[in-house]
């Protein structure tokens, strides 16, 4: 990439590091308001049961207690983060469909009376039958959760790409394997919370969250509460960690806010570490199934995939999930012929939804775990079957998806390159050896609704700029990028900006952190916003040095004829004379950015381009396995992402080191254990998470393509990582014992248990 740039591109720290560091940032639980009440909330001890009757009264006889609420008080007004799959209530109506399930929820004036009230509250249940697996829910005869879902299938996908069975007839080899992926929770270190306060003069709310996505909190909340979204306002503070399970409402958004409104005080509800395991939502636990037709050397003529994941009591995100799980199938490989079924099932266990990679994480450890199984059997080296099949930039995709720019191939080559492939694949001593794994991911989305971004870029008298942006930072950077591209359309430095973010109440549209897509959509739009100024300015400018703005340029704030230094003016000079000519003052650019789309497709019936562009990336691994205890040791991970350009350096690396725990995790650790619907492992203790005592060496290698899409050419970074660091190690324990495991997590236990066999 030959362009340079001043501020893009530059290693800088978080905006609000330092504020982190100091502990002075202020997240949704260090909200303290005067006359404050806080709530709790009643869950459900069954798994699946009929709510008879339930007493309210001693716990609103509670001294301290200001307010009870039931299903039963509440607007029947379904929600969801899919429109076409609204299934849940913020509390549970009739029934409830897993242990945890909202049940009633209290106020009152100190967290500990409003715990006490809720073993005050009397419930009497109706006990039903209960299914917890999803291949047992879809049998004929099995416990219906919902009514009207039929074999509690509550989203179903089929796509057919080409002619799968006529190229299965033209493969020399046709494999089919069965895998497994668990369920895995997100585990942010911020518990999930909510500070709700209501004006009765002018009946507006405003609800401060521990959210990813602010305007569609606003419009689940407007709808819920049968309140204008114009009276409701979703102010997002800081937020410590989200991956996923902050996009969607919870009882504690909606309860907050309905007891703001009904006692006209501010109300607070945080969960607790147990709550946010089982009463938020989780990585869907998948079962996949992968037939494939290669010819001999490799080339992949055609896939049949189906998968059935465990959805657990409500939707969540299910179709967006099964869909991006069917179609990032096809990428980053050339694979023309290709059927994908997948089927979400109801279950009475926690509830799945978005969680990093949003359904791919478990369809990437399925084929790539195949890949290396095929090369294995026609005696392939597992790196050149990769190569040999992979996608290229400009290739016609049958899904219609457009890839501009595209670094998978040389992802593969310097990941291979940087674990040693060559030296070590094979040839190591015995309990080690290396293995690796290729994705691709979305920058966000293209072709839904909500989904474009705006931004208010302002210059003042005095040169500095303020950013109004609708995106939602939850600790990935985003603010920092943003304030970066700006920096750089009006050549000033980082100290000259300030930006305020995701606040529904002043910032414009933006469809909030999800799918990778803000530094793309909000960057753009920041970008067209920070353009409109400079052109404003520099206007001005040119007919006063004689020249024409085409020909101007800025950086270190001045502005100066492009090639010649000496002619220019600085900044605050130039602001000066843009002011006393009576131009209007702040001098300030609009903008929004829409992904282009020509097709619009949610992907559920119609293929289309689905995003703005696509990232590529390689994680290799190499491994240590202890054969007398089973213990797997990561020794490195190299991960090779293709970002387009890297708009912050040391963001990048921070989110793909991020994301490679987090599928260390997945893949050797993290597994939500349930028994008949109880979740046996809600802390950080049982649940058994990577510490930095696990750490691996991390090797970030950026692969960068000058992509015509995004801000400065940049793409996603880091999210997609997750997708393939569980089947790179997996691949990597077979290389140094010899076992192929089809599940995961894969434990000591089951390595000891595989090496007892002789398997």
């Amino acid at each position: 990439m030959g362009t340079t740039f001043n501020v893009v591109g530059q290693r800088l720290p978080m905006h609000d590091g330092a504020a982190k560091a100091k502990g002075t940032a202020q997240f949704t639980d260090d909200i303290m308001l005067p006359g404050m009440l806080h709530g709790k909330i009643l869950r459900s001890p069954l798994p699946h049961a009929r709510i008879v009757r339930i007493d309210t009264t001693q716990a609103e006889k509670l001294p301290g207690v200001k307010g009870v609420v039931t299903g039963w008080d509440i607007p029947d007004r379904p929600y969801g983060i899919v429109p076409k799959a609204r299934d849940e209530h913020a509390l549970a109506r009739e029934k409830v469909r897993y242990i945890g399930d909202d049940v009633a929820a209290v106020c009152a004036v100190d967290p500990e009376i409003a715990e006490e009230a809720l073993d005050l509250i009397r419930v009497d249940y109706e006990e039903l039958p209960a299914v917890f697996d999803p291949l047992e829910a879809i049998k004929e005869g099995a416990p219906l959760i919902h009514d009207g879902v039929p074999h509690n299938t509550s989203f179903s996908i089929h796509k057919e790409f080409g002619n799968v069975e006529k190229a299965f007839q033209e493969s020399d080899f046709v494999f089919e394997d069965r895998f497994y992926s668990q369920a895995v929770n997100h585990a942010p270190l911020e518990p999930h919370a909510a500070v709700a306060q209501y004006d009765p003069l002018k009946g507006e709310l405003t609800v401060h969250s521990s959210t990813q996505i602010p305007f569609f909190l606003r419009r689940n909340l407007s709808a819920t509460l049968m309140i204008p979204e114009s009276k409701v306002r979703v102010i997002k503070p800081k937020v410590g960690g989200g991956f996923g399970q902050k996009i969607d409402m919870f009882a504690k958004d909606f309860c907050a806010a309905w007891f703001a409104r009904q006692t006209e005080k501010p109300v607070k509800f945080v969960y607790d570490r147990e709550e946010v395991f089982i009463s938020t939502r989780q990585r869907h636990p998948m079962y996949i199934t992968v037939k494939t037709g290669v010819k001999k050397d490799g080339t992949i003529l055609a896939q049949q995939f189906l998968a059935h994941a465990d959805g657990g009591a409500f939707n969540s995100t299910a179709p967006t999930m099964m869909a991006l799980s069917c179609y990032f199938l096809m990428i980053p490989y050339r694979v023309p012929n290709l059927i994908y079924e997948g089927h979400h099932v109801y279950t009475n266990k926690p509830v799945g939804g978005a969680m990093r990679g949003h359904g791919i994480p478990q369809a990437r450890f399925a084929v790539e775990r195949q890949l290396d199984l095929i090369a294995a059997r026609i005696g392939v080296d597992p790196v050149e079957l990769r190569l040999k099949n992979s996608i290229h930039a400009g290739e016609p995709h049958p899904a219609k998806f457009i890839i501009n720019s595209c670094g998978f191939y040389d992802s593969l080559k310097l990941a291979a390159e940087a674990i040693g492939w060559k030296e070590k694949r094979g040839k190591l001593p015995k309990g080690r050896g290396v293995g690796l794994a290729g994705a691709s991911f979305p920058s966000g989305v293209s072709n839904m609704s909500h989904i474009s971004s705006g931004s208010v870029v302002q210059m003042g008298q005095d040169g500095a700029v303020n950013v109004l942006s609708g995106a939602a930072d939850i600790g990935q950077g985003a603010e920092t990028v943003i304030s970066q591209i700006v920096a750089e359309v009006l050549g000033v430095p980082m100290e000259d900006i300030r930006i305020t973010a995701a606040d529904t109440g002043v910032t414009p549209l933006d469809p909030g952190t999800f799918g990778s897509g803000v530094t793309v959509r909000a960057g753009n739009a920041a970008r067209l916003a920070a353009e409109e100024v400079r052109g404003k300015l520099f206007r001005f400018v040119a007919e006063k040095l004689g020249a024409v703005p085409e020909d101007l340029t800025a950086s270190n704030r001045m502005i100066f004829v492009k090639g010649s230094a000496d002619r220019g003016m600085a900044l605050k000079d130039a602001i000066k004379g843009y002011q006393y000519a009576d131009l209007p003052m702040p001098i300030v650019g609009r903008s929004d950015w829409f992904p282009p789309a020509t097709e619009p497709t949610t992907l559920f019936k119609e293929d289309g381009n689905f995003s703005p562009n696509y990232s590529f990336m390689t994680q290799a691994a190499e491994v240590e396995v202890d054969l007398e205890t089973g213990k797997i040791k990561l020794l490195k991970m190299v991960t090779a992402h293709d970002c387009g350009r890297a708009i912050n350096p040391m963001l990048v690396e921070g989110q793909l080191e991020g994301s490679v725990v987090g599928g260390m995790g997945q893949a050797l650790y993290e597994n939500i254990i349930v028994e008949k619907g109880q979740v046996m492992n809600p802390s950080f203790l049982d649940y058994g998470f990577p510490t930095f005592m696990e750490m691996p060496e991390i090797g970030a290698i950026e692969v960068e393509t000058d992509d015509p899409i995004g801000p400065f050419g940049a793409k996603e970074a880091g999210e997609g990582t997750q997708l393939s660091p569980a089947p790179a190690i997996v691949n990597a324990i077979y290389d140094a014992i010899g076992v192929d495991f089809m599940e995961l997590p894969v434990t000591p236990e089951k390595i000891l248990e595989a090496l007892r066999r002789g398997k």
